[in-house]
């Protein structure tokens, strides 16, 4: 599972009756599938997944 930074909100739909918001800023682990359709819209950045200690991919 990718670590992602949202740059804008993204509304991800896994399944047509289900929607997860995700905020402009917010950074963490998504679905692979959820990191390529967000990163393709220009909504979402990837990380390096980052090391124990380390934040949010932060180095």
């Amino acid at each position: 599972m990718p670590h992602v930074r949202f740059s804008e909100d993204f509304d991800w739909k896994p399944l047509p009756q289900v929607t997860i918001a995700y905020r402009a800023g917010w950074s963490g682990l998504v679905t692979t599938p959820c990191a390529n359709s967000a990163v393709q819209a220009n909504k979402a950045v990837r990380l390096k997944t980052p090391r124990k200690g380390e934040k949010d991919g932060d180095t």
